[in-house]
């Protein structure tokens, strides 16, 4: 099938092979005939943007309900179709998610403070009901952000300031950070065009060198975890646009002065080896005295946990390790939709 809807499956294939394909099916076949012969500004068929919402929670690894609420979430606000007839064809545990998201996009947005306050109340109402809401919200909001090219200039700031205030605050308290780097990013874009573009182009032009940097480090620590018998996955990870320009700009840095823009991530099987690959590098490299933070004994509020250490490299560059294990991995990149995991049919 076209429109993405291929994609799909074979993302939800990958991680849930009872999955329930003609429930999903059934939606897919739904939601085109309700937005036929709808358009997005870019002039793409409209059920693009509900296939492109569910891809993203399908990377989350959320149940079969919350893919069918989302391919749905925009049939009752935007077409003839009503809440009875998602409740009558796909059950009350979808309708109700569907009538999540579509009072959520009823909540008008102001700077104004007490009403800011009682717009997040709301949202946190809806997802003491059922935390599925906000997820789907937050994919639904990544997917127009990207795509926030084709508005006016005038909506693409207003878009982003409140994707800051609002939806990024969220992914962050949810623990998902693939979602609130992406956002954070796409706003920065919009929000300050000439600091993005100008950052985008000073790590461009250091990126052969950077790469052959953390080259160098995975280098060396693959051999020794090899030594040490502890089986490592490394990784150079590339820090995102926003943290460093908001480091750049509240701690008044330069680009060379930003101490993790060099980061490699070290992930093993157990809590013990975290330990014990943190106790390597400090052989290897010397540690830079308060730079180190344990979240594996004391997690953040949002149960991110990781080892964080600042060391000093070859030529006196200093770069960040982090470890960490496999689930904690998992629940870093996706927060709590690693702890929401459905049974089917439940």
């Amino acid at each position: 099938m076209e429109n993405g809807y291929d994609r799909l499956v074979e993302k939800i294939k990958k991680y849930n092979k009872d999955c329930d394909f003609s429930f999903i099916n059934k939606a897919y076949m739904r939601a085109k005939a309700a937005h036929e012969g709808q358009l997005r500004e870019s002039g793409e068929p409209f059920i693009i943007h509900p296939i492109e919402v569910a891809c993203i929670l399908a990377d989350l690894e959320v149940d079969s309900t919350s893919i069918v609420a989302a391919i749905l979430h925009d049939t009752v606000e935007d077409t003839t179709c009503t809440m009875d007839q998602i409740r009558e064809e796909f059950g009350e545990e979808v309708a109700l998610l569907v009538d999540g998201v579509t009072k959520l996009e009823q909540i008008p947005y102001t700077t104004r403070e007490e009403q800011h306050a009682e717009n997040l109340r709301k949202m946190f109402l809806a997802m003491a009901k059922d935390i599925r809401v906000i997820l789907i919200k937050l994919a639904d909001r990544l997917h127009n952000m990207r795509t926030l090219k084709y508005k006016s200039p005038e909506k693409q700031l207003e878009l982003s300031k409140e994707t800051m205030e609002i939806y990024v605050p969220l992914a962050h308290r949810l623990g998902i950070y693939r979602i609130k780097w992406e956002l954070e990013d796409i706003c920065l874009r919009y929000n300050d065009p000439k600091g993005y573009y100008d950052l985008v182009e000073k790590i461009a032009a250091k990126r052969k060198e950077r790469e052959e940097f953390i080259a160098k480090i995975t280098e060396t620590l693959k051999k020794r975890t090899a030594e040490l018998n502890i089986e490592a996955y490394i990784e150079g990870r590339p820090k995102h646009f926003y943290s460093i320009y908001k480091k750049m700009v509240e701690q008044n840095k330069t680009l060379e002065q930003i101490f993790d823009l060099f980061a490699v991530r070290v992930i093993v099987n157990s809590v013990k080896d975290c330990y014990a690959v943190l106790g390597m590098v400090h052989e290897l490299y010397k540690p830079m005295p308060g730079r180190f933070k344990d979240y594996i004994a004391m997690p953040k509020p949002n149960m991110y946990q990781s080892l964080h250490t600042t060391l000093i490299g070859h030529d006196g560059i200093p770069f960040e390790v982090q470890i960490r294990t496999w689930d904690m991995h998992r629940v870093a990149e996706v927060g709590i939709a690693a702890h929401w995991r459905y049974k089917e049919g439940i």
